[in-house]
């Protein structure tokens, strides 16, 4: 069983990270909403795709095509020209869309679709096109699907390509928040350590990021009790701390959360009682009665 400072020690260290990793995690959402990550890095993929790193060629059109883009494509065909990207880029794309929209695109109207894709400018995309309509067999949903199995797999290489981005910006603004606030993991573990008292006010897993939440992490000891600091061993040790702070949020807050959880309700259930003397002691007296009712039971003998 773990002792109660153990307990404490991992209590107060998880509300910290936690709580961190949902600061990281919020500010990341909120950078990505504002600066259009998510639709910025969808249109370099389709660029790359579609061999228009310019944007002012195929890619161009297809973010014309109102199955791609409803909300911008007047945009499009108007007002963004020069390779700019439209004012109003999705987010998402389906397969089935991309598809459709990319051989409406290429065909310029009644144009059979061997004859489109022979008259894409780009070999290495007309290769492409060509492989999945020899695939295909000529059939025209079945190149369809084709090329929406093409985009699925972009995409998947894409989404990784995101992710791993992400993961850089969420270990940036952990270590620009863990110099901020002085978010010492060492220090932290040593002050737990030594006064575990400080983690017992902590009585349940944050749900959200609100005012209780910051309560419960600013009462742990965090922050900065002088500035600037002084360029010693003791900033090297500090330096390190803030290292492993910025590296547990790549965890990701609900994990953080759910051990926070669990180490919550250890804490709470204990160790079984023993069972106290007098009621040890009543239970001879059970056993006692029982033992007279049995012997009443039997008949007399004489």
């Amino acid at each position: 069983m773990f002792g109660s400072t153990v307990l404490e020690v991992a209590i107060g260290l998880a509300c910290c990270y936690g709580t961190l990793a949902l600061v990281v995690s919020t500010l990341q959402e909120a950078l990505a909403a504002a600066f259009s990550l998510r639709a910025g890095m969808l249109q370099e993929g389709i660029k790359r795709m579609l061999a228009d790193p310019r944007f002012d060629a195929l890619a161009r059109m297809l973010y014309a095509h109102p199955l791609v883009n409803p909300q911008g494509a007047a945009t499009v065909q108007g007002g963004a020209a020069g390779g700019r990207p439209p004012a109003s880029a999705p987010s998402y794309i389906d397969p089935r869309h991309f598809a459709v929209a990319l051989v409406d695109t290429i065909r310029h109207g009644e144009m059979s679709v061997g004859a489109a894709i022979a008259g894409v400018d780009d070999p290495q995309l007309r290769r492409t096109l060509q492989a999945l309509y020899a695939h295909a067999g000529g059939d025209l949903q079945r190149f369809l699907d084709c090329i929406a199995g093409w985009f699925d797999s972009a995409m998947e290489r894409l989404s990784g390509v995101y992710k791993r981005r992400q993961l850089l910006v969420s270990w940036l603004l952990a270590l620009l928040l863990a110099i901020l606030f002085n978010i010492d993991s060492i220090h932290l573990f040593r002050t737990l350590w030594q006064h575990p008292v400080l983690a017992a006010q902590i009585g349940a897993a944050p749900g959200a990021l609100d005012t209780a939440t910051l309560q419960q992490l600013w009462a742990l000891p965090i922050g900065w009790n002088g500035f600037p600091p002084t360029l010693d061993a003791r900033f090297a040790l500090q330096a390190a701390g803030w290292l492993v702070t910025a590296s547990t949020t790549l965890f990701g807050a609900p994990f953080w959360f759910d051990l926070l959880q669990r180490a919550i309700n250890l804490r709470s259930t204990g160790a079984k009682p023993a069972p106290s003397q007098a009621a040890a002691g009543r239970l001879p007296k059970v056993a006692e009665v029982h033992a007279l009712h049995d012997g009443q039971a039997q008949p007399a003998r004489r």
